[in-house]
């Protein structure tokens, strides 16, 4: 008498050996029926091609979606330190920041580029097309007021002080020209990078060449070396610390009469969070800490724009599946006495449903290549021609995930398709090939 454990393994062999012959005589059946592979092939093309589409298209608007996201926030899992304004924070920030690999400090104020004595075109650092935001009027300490000059050839920007490799935080795009260098000896000439909000006022506006920042010696002359997508809508220029305060002391970036900017991002687990709010607050000032996460923060959203479009691609497939039914349906209808004569000599109605089904499938499987071909080819098409003008789709590479969601629609569309072909063949009686 057989082990429990061989009997085990010889019905594991024997189911193996019939799942070989289904796909064997399901092969078989393709090479015979050409016509009729290609038609089921046609009418569940379009059905996968949608699937494949809409997940190709979901996993590159989601990176979209995300990367406009980190420009202003950071990438996921970033630590970000919101100081507030006081006569020590920029002293204490700089020195803890001063030499770290792992962490950037931004100290944001306004400058004013152009014409000297005059008002800029965008009072406030306001965008160039929606008007002006703020005064032209000079006030003091105590809050007293005149009227200040008349508006002249300058341009208000946010001016963002920078030291760290900030592109190693947020994902800055480049348009033009170069990032800020920091291994060279800080320039008196301060090298800055503008956005392009504020690379729109300069191309339309003849603009000197001289920067006034409130508390510098005097005024400076900046060097525009580069212009960068950064997500925001106001001017924004970045320039070196270092650079900045060889016309001012660090103390003077932010004035808490005026308030200002000043944000540490460093990676997880670094110490400069722990001892620069040790510093922070035995100086008397305060800070905020918020760890970036904004997959998590959009999960919600992200889901449900996929569900969308994916129910709208299951309706296309939908219409696929009714097209390789009725294939497969004409087709058992053609092979009764085939069937028939297979139960005749002993085959099973499992083996009969297989056959079916293996033919079914390896359809669904074809037309899945068949759709992720097209898909590859159409996604380089849209990067050759759209990738100069959209920067996300230069050199875009193809979702691995898309390729796998076409492979389970296509096997998925298979079964359903063939699934009660697969029962009326299994369900031909033996006495069907005698009347034939």
């Amino acid at each position: 008498m057989p082990t429990p454990e061989r009997s085990g393994g010889g019905g594991m062999m024997r189911l193996s050996g019939r799942f070989r012959s289904s796909l064997i005589i399901g092969l078989q059946g393709i090479r015979a029926r050409k016509l009729r592979t290609l038609l089921s092939m046609i009418s569940l093309f379009l059905g996968v091609l949608a699937v494949v589409t809409v997940q190709a298209g979901a996993s590159i608007a989601e990176r979209a979606l995300m990367s406009d996201v980190e420009l202003q926030s950071g990438y996921d899992g970033t630590v970000v330190i919101d100081v507030m304004p006081h006569e020590k924070s920029p002293s204490i920030v700089t020195e803890t920041v001063a030499g770290r690999a792992d962490a950037v400090s931004l100290i944001g104020t306004s400058a004013i580029i152009g014409e000297p004595g005059v008002s800029p075109i965008n009072p406030g650092g306001a965008p160039f097309d929606q008007g002006a935001w703020g005064s032209t009027e000079i006030c003091d300490n105590v809050g007293n007021c005149v009227p200040g000059p008349p508006t002249g050839e300058a341009i208000e920007v946010v001016l963002t002080a920078v030291a760290g490799d900030l592109l190693t935080f947020r994902p800055l795009r480049p348009v033009s020209g170069d990032w800020l260098a920091f291994d060279t000896v800080p320039s008196l000439a301060p090298k800055i990078v503008i956005n392009e909000e504020a690379a729109k006022g300069f191309r339309d506006h003849q603009v000197p060449a001289e920067m006034r920042v409130r508390g510098a010696k005097a005024n400076m002359t900046p060097q525009i070396v580069g212009v960068v997508h950064d997500g925001d809508f106001q001017p924004r220029a970045y320039v070196r610390q270092d650079e900045l305060t060889n016309w001012m002391p660090a103390s003077s970036l932010v004035d808490p009469n005026f308030g200002g900017q000043i944000t540490v991002m460093t990676a997880s687990g670094s110490p400069v969070e722990q001892v620069l709010q040790s510093r922070l607050r035995g100086a008397g000032a305060e800070s905020y800490v918020n760890v970036v996460q904004n997959r998590k923060e959009m999960e919600k959203q992200l889901m449900l724009m996929r569900l969308i479009f994916l129910s709208m691609a299951g309706l296309v497939l939908l219409i696929g599946v009714a097209g390789i039914l009725n294939v497969g349906l004409a087709t058992v209808g053609e092979r009764v006495e085939e069937f028939a004569l297979r139960r005749a000599v002993g085959t099973p109605r499992t083996l009969l449903a297989g056959i079916v089904l293996a033919e079914t499938m390896l359809t669904g499987l074809l037309t899945a290549a068949a759709a992720i071909g097209a898909g590859i080819a159409g996604l380089k098409v849209v990067s050759m021609v759209l990738g100069g003008s959209e920067p996300l789709l230069a050199n875009v590479q193809f979702p691995w995930d898309a390729g796998v969601a076409g492979i389970i629609a296509g096997i998925v569309a298979g079964v359903l398709g063939g699934f009660i072909p697969a029962l009326r063949a299994a369900g031909i009686p033996i006495a069907t090939v005698m009347r034939a």
